[in-house]
């Protein structure tokens, strides 16, 4: 009953009041069925059988009038079920974008971006055609049942009874359907999510796939997991093919009793005629009516199938809905209109799991100082940044901004003062000034060329088809690395942070290039503390304060006169990279 609460709660009341009326308007149009089949009993007992025409226009245009009637209803319950279930899957399909845009980079580790589209799109499409679709067959076969059933016993109990007589043990293979086949469905469901994670790293990484030739790789998994949900699909049919004619024989057995039982009665009512005989016009009720106890009974599979899948689907989405994210603001959170950028990291230790990535790691830059970061792969140079953000927490010590905890900090405020630029370029497909605009939508169309041409990358995009209003593909397609990388800095630029973080920012461009850059980013318009991470030695250099990281730990400190005396790991890079033997 919680998945129906939570949709519920999601529509909102003028659509609400709109779901209430569809289910109002299916109860009255179930009842309405049983309105012919008891004016077509008056048309036997009273016009074919007696063989009297006066009764039969009247009844016909009754019989007219209830169709026309029952049909305008129920178009207008179709209009009210498809306005209010399009409301209720807006309302969700916005807050679990929103849920999505605070969760933290842990949550994003953790889940796989096939398995979150799936909740986006087939798993809500379940929650759709349940408040569309399975609400208002649930009504017509209860409705549909109950009406029926009182209109028979009415007629005839004994015939009545009769009929009912297989309903129990219809109950019995409905519970123990309904008992196999949920574990089927949260499997197919897995499948589903496993093959649209499978299809959607294929298609991100579709260059890697062709560059080292895996195509045929790539196919066999994509086959098996194929394979896998077809499996899961077709467990999902035979279980139901298992129960399927046991439920059709049984509501089958529903127009039998009617036949032969109600002869039955009707003979008797004429070998032994009594004051309420059983009529032919009243057999023709049931006749026609058996359906409507039947139908209900049939469609219970099916109905079950999909309250099931509705059910499973339900269950994924809502682990996002109510999904509370670990890193979010504090109720005490400061504000601060200004921020000046000093940096303090105090006894800093941080663990992806089992793997120590930074420990004890101190230091300070002040505000407008330029603090660079070098170290092998895996140091934990990134991790610093990450923890920066905030987008991870610490596990040792603190990170203070302006000598205030990052905790403490609105995370909006924190993460809009801190610009940054890596290594690994996202650009949205959008035009490069949009790109470049990305952090401050106000950013004018002069603003925007300055920090492309401080970038670097005003020359480039000036000889583009359209310059800035060129649309650069998904993740920048069309553009080199480098050029990628400078859009990527004028985009971190535009937004004037009080923290400049620059990850790898000019790894894929020229030496010449890369002397522009850092010339202009001395001549910054907008005071800014910045960071700076590179392998270069020519990159880092005139920092205020180098550090040098190996495994998670600060082993040199210092400028670049000063660490080039301690012939260690900066000296190292410094030889190596200046051919010094």
């Amino acid at each position: 009953m919680f998945p129906i609460r939570w949709l519920w709660r999601n529509f909102d009341k003028k659509y609400r009041v709109m779901l209430i009326l569809a289910l109002i308007l299916s109860a009255v149009t179930s009842m309405m069925l049983v309105i012919n089949p008891f004016l077509s009993a008056k048309l036997f007992d009273e016009v074919i059988i007696p063989q009297n025409p006066d009764p039969l226009l009247p009844l016909l245009f009754a019989m007219l009038a209830v169709q026309i009637v029952r049909q305008g209803l129920r178009y207008l319950m179709i209009v009210f079920l498809e306005k209010s279930s399009q409301n209720m899957i807006a309302n969700l399909r916005t807050h679990l974008f929103t849920m999505l845009q605070q969760q933290e980079r842990s949550f994003f580790d953790r889940n796989r971006t096939g398995d979150l589209m799936t909740r986006l799109s087939a798993d809500l499409d379940w929650c759709r055609h349940f408040s569309a679709f399975l609400v208002y067959q649930v009504v017509d076969s209860v409705v549909m049942f109950t009406s029926t059933l009182i209109m028979f016993f009415c007629v005839s109990w004994q015939l009545t009874l009769a009929l009912l007589a297989v309903t129990p043990l219809l109950m019995l293979i409905t519970k123990l359907y309904s008992k196999r086949v949920h574990p089927l469905f949260v499997g197919m469901r897995d499948r589903l999510s496993e093959l649209n994670t499978a299809a959607q790293e294929n298609i991100a990484g579709n260059r890697v796939v062709k560059a080292f030739a895996r195509e045929d790789y790539e196919r066999r998994r994509f086959h098996e997991k194929n394979r896998e949900y077809r499996d899961a699909n077709l467990d999902v049919n035979k279980m139901w093919l298992t129960f399927f004619p046991m439920i059709e024989v049984l509501a089958n057995a529903m127009t039998l009793i009617t036949i032969f039982f109600g002869g039955f009665l009707i003979i008797q009512s004429q070998l032994h005629p009594g004051p309420n005989p059983f009529t032919p016009g009243e057999l023709s009720i049931f006749t026609m009516l058996s359906w409507a106890l039947a139908n209900p009974m049939r469609n219970l599979g099916t109905l079950i199938n999909d309250l099931q899948r509705f059910g499973a689907s339900a269950t994924k989405i809502i682990e996002i809905y109510y999904g509370k994210p670990i890193i979010a603001d504090r109720a005490d959170a400061v504000d601060h209109p200004k921020v000046e950028g000093k940096i303090t990291f105090n006894h800093v230790s941080f663990s992806f799991g089992p793997v120590k990535v930074l420990d004890d790691v101190s230091f300070e830059v002040q505000p407008g100082q330029t603090l660079a970061i070098m170290g092998p792969t895996g140091s934990g140079k990134t991790t610093i940044i990450n923890l920066l953000a905030r987008f991870y927490d610490t596990q040792g010590g603190e990170v203070l901004v302006d000598d205030c905890n990052v905790h403490m900090w609105k995370l909006e405020q924190l993460r809009r003062h801190i610009g940054t630029a890596t290594q690994d370029v996202f650009l949205f497909s959008d035009t490069v000034e949009g790109n470049i605009a990305f952090g401050d939508p106000s950013l004018s169309e002069e603003e925007a060329r300055d920090f492309a041409r401080r970038a670097a990358a005003d020359e480039f995009v000036s000889k583009m088809p359209e310059g800035y209003d060129t649309i650069v593909g998904e993740r920048g397609v069309g553009l080199s690395g480098g050029q990628k990388q400078r859009i990527a800095l004028a985009r971190a630029m535009a937004v004037k942070p009080a923290i400049l973080v620059l990850d790898d920012t000019t790894s894929a461009v020229d030496m010449e290039t890369e002397k522009y850059i850092q010339r202009q980013l001395r001549e910054l318009p907008f005071p800014c503390t910045k960071i700076i991470i590179a392998q270069r030695i020519s990159s880092v250099k005139d920092a205020d304060l180098i550090l040098v990281l190996e495994n998670g730990r600060i082993t040199e400190h210092g400028t670049h006169e000063e660490l080039l005396k301690n012939h260690g790991y900066y000296w190292e890079t410094y030889a190596l990279q200046n051919d010094i033997h």
